[in-house]
């Protein structure tokens, strides 16, 4: 941990022995709810690396805040014998929350974080307060639409033939990241630094195994918390017209597009997106 490529937060141990790495900010308060960010599945990602720009300023908001890395991601353990389906992240999650005696959250799911949100609140319910879904998994069967993905086919290709040269592999590794955002400048050296190191230990049965549940609009129909949903138009990775998919099954939920971004709303659009969730959050 001393060459960490992200700052060291907490951890917590589960029953089955495997160790969660988390960040956590912001002072709890009573009647107010815990904000759970939850990152995507871009190699590399942690919710540290996903959410940096947004958690102090949550946290100076008054909201109590955690960043937890699902297994197999940041600095949570990566086990080579593990199946990773969105139902042991969900366990996990739980368990967590009971650790640190949290007990109503609003998730801030960014794709996979997004289906995981979306998971987690169809199997407990009463945890969830709102939900605040980025470009999220889970609305459609990705069957119809993954091939036509140029961000996942690309990540499928690199997760399954990493580069042994270190030069090439970081090379590779920076075009991956450029098609999750629209302008190529919002990925800096500190980006790649970041994701690189943790992209290159992660097992290749996580990629192999990772899955997670979608929804039809009857389901979805079902949520009865307050919803905001955000989109990027130049995502490549899930294709933004998917909000319609929401927005179909949940006329009320409050929707956000941006012409400006891809994959990655609170990064590209940082402050709009801290100002945007913000408000929701108050309301």
């Amino acid at each position: 941990m001393e060459n960490s490529p992200i700052p060291i937060g907490k951890f917590h141990t589960l029953r089955n022995g495997y160790r969660v790495h988390y960040h956590e900010v912001g002072e709890r308060a009573p009647g107010k709810p815990t904000v759970v960010f939850l990152h995507g599945a871009g190699p590399g990602a942690s919710g540290y690396s996903n959410f940096k720009h947004n958690l102090p300023v949550f946290a100076e908001a008054g909201w109590h805040c955690i960043a937890p890395d699902f297994l197999g991601f940041g600095l949570s353990d990566k086990p080579a014998a593990l199946c990773y389906t969105s139902l042991i992240q969900v366990a996990m999650l739980k368990e967590l929350f009971q650790a640190l005696g949290i007990q109503r959250v609003v998730p801030v799911g960014n794709s996979l974080g997004g289906a995981i949100s979306l998971d987690y609140y169809m199997t407990h319910r009463g945890d969830v307060e709102k939900l605040i879904l980025m470009a999220p998994g889970g609305l459609r069967d990705p069957r119809e639409w993954v091939g036509e993905s140029i961000g996942l086919q690309t990540m499928w290709k690199w997760t399954s033939n990493r580069p042994t040269d270190m030069d090439e592999a970081k090379s590779s590794f920076f075009d991956l990241l450029a098609l999750l955002v629209h302008d190529k400048a919002d990925i800096t050296t500190d980006a790649v630094a970041e994701r690189f190191p943790i992209a290159m230990e992660q097992p290749m049965i996580l990629y192999q195994t990772l899955t997670c549940p979608f929804y039809l609009p009857s389901q979805l129909a079902t949520i009865d918390v307050p919803v905001f949903g955000l989109w990027g138009k130049a995502d490549r990775f899930l294709p933004y017209e998917q909000f319609e998919i929401l927005k179909g099954a949940l006329p009320n939920a409050r929707i956000s597009l941006s012409d400006e971004c891809g994959h990655w709303f609170m990064i590209e659009e940082k402050e709009r997106f801290n100002r945007e969730c913000l408000d929701f959050l108050k309301d």
